[in-house]
């Protein structure tokens, strides 16, 4: 079972010690509604459990390591309303945890869970009731010890560890990243297909999110930004009720979550089909631009490698339409590429779009990269209409982004087979029969 394997990982990370890993809980809407569910994502990585209010124990004692879970009991009249529980009664079973007990006796269990261990690993601040609640069991397991034994010292954050393990992907975890890129390239495909003048952005981010949904994923990754004309400039513009117009480009920042795993893609197409000289100059610039980063992502390099890659390329192509004035190296050491690229090139992906792992070392350093881990690569340029710069680019948002495995010699671009060429994607947008409108 991977999760009983990820939570022997885990507590070998945790010597002496013990972890507390809470799930997610429902969080209120509107007046009794709630919005959708979605699980913590170290919870779930450690036990694949997808109901709320549970709390995961680990413990290396004298026995050995432990996973005790706590979670609510079953209760016909709730099921009723929102379906089934696993129960306490099937727990062990189901999940593979050591023993499990009802949420509602974990003040009087978790006490004894906590002593005979030197150090707690808990991550504080995300959750003030369940801060409290730790707060008084190691209280408590400090007065259990207090003539003989030892509890808890301190608390240290358990992401230290779960996410350095997070950061390494297994094959099934790619695997399953694989099918979301598979899904969120036919939700790309049908969107370019889908555009023409007229038709509104709420309109294509319905046609995405259909063709998520049929593909089987569960969620979108994030809220999708279909962002026309001017409004790629907002880096994370989300309104999407715009009327798309003739000549004007469209950038869409959209992709599924399978399984809790997400995609993060961006593809830039022009909506009426054709790229005008200004726009595809712009276009080709950052295509090249995420080429030579995608070269760098290999093991033993870092996403500041492929970053510096991406300016490197950005800089010369605005230089060479008049865009940046003076030397590369000028634009370069001055940062004046940053009025057209504000952003950095990519971030890691995973259980959550921008997933958990550290950027730098202890030694302050770029973290290096490795097999198994994920990253986005997506430079862009932004031609802000308050620049001093030539009004025949003004408006004029571009940004690719794919998702790339480390590999062994190399990487693996998940989401390569999207459109991305010139030819390729102006032979697809506006092919399709059209929205039908009311």
């Amino acid at each position: 079972m991977p999760y009983a394997q990820r939570r022997a990982r885990a507590i070998a990370g945790f010597p002496e010690g013990v972890a507390i890993v809470p799930a997610a809980h429902l969080v209120t809407r509107n007046n009794d509604s709630t919005f959708e569910f979605r699980q913590n994502s170290d919870f779930f990585y450690l036990t694949g459990f997808d109901e709320p209010d549970a709390v995961l124990v680990l413990s290396c004692g004298e026995n050995g390591p432990r996973s005790t879970l706590f979670l609510h009991r079953r209760d016909r009249t709730t099921e009723i309303w929102n379906g089934k529980r696993v129960g306490v009664e099937n727990a062990c079973d189901r999940l593979g945890v050591d023993e499990a007990f009802a949420i509602d006796e974990i003040d009087e269990r978790l006490p004894a869970l906590l002593a005979g261990a030197k150090t707690l690993y808990y991550e504080q601040g995300l959750d003030e009731a369940m801060d409290r609640r730790v707060q008084r069991a190691l209280g408590a397991a400090r007065g259990l010890v207090r003539r003989k034994g030892i509890a808890p010292h301190g608390i240290l954050d358990a992401g230290g560890v779960l996410h350095g393990l997070r950061a390494i992907k297994s094959e099934a975890e790619i695997a399953t990243m694989r099918r979301a890129a598979e899904i969120t390239r036919r939700g790309h495909e049908a969107a370019m297909r889908a555009t023409r003048p007229g038709v509104f952005e709420y309109e294509i981010e319905a046609v995405l999110e259909y063709e998520y949904h049929r593909g089987g994923a569960q969620s979108t990754a994030y809220d999708s930004i279909v962002a026309g004309g001017d409004n790629a400039m907002t880096l994370h513009y989300s309104t999407n009720r715009e009327r798309l117009e003739a000549g004007a480009l469209l950038l869409v920042d959209s992709a599924c979550e399978l399984d809790l795993y997400a995609t993060d893609v961006t593809r830039t197409w022009p909506v009426s089909g054709r790229f005008s000289p200004e726009q595809r100059a712009i276009y080709e610039i950052v295509l090249a631009a995420q080429r030579a980063a995608c070269a760098c992502v290999a093991p033993g390099r870092s996403q500041r490698d492929f970053h510096e890659a991406a300016v490197r390329t950005i800089v010369e192509g605005l230089i060479d339409v008049g865009l940046l004035r003076g030397s590369f190296d000028e634009n370069v050491e001055n940062e004046r590429y940053r009025d057209f690229y504000p952003h950095g090139t990519g971030h890691w992906l995973g259980l959550d779009v921008h997933d958990v792992g550290p950027y730098r070392n202890e030694r302050d350093e770029p973290v290096t990269l490795a097999p198994g881990m994920v990253t986005t690569v997506e430079p862009g340029i932004y031609v802000y209409r308050d620049l001093d710069c030539d009004e025949r680019f003004k408006g004029i948002g571009v940004r690719i982004e794919d998702d790339l495995v480390v590999t062994a010699d190399g990487h693996e671009n998940l989401t390569d087979s999207i459109p991305k060429t010139v030819a390729d994607i102006e032979a697809i947008a506006g092919s399709g029969a059209g929205l039908v409108h009311a």
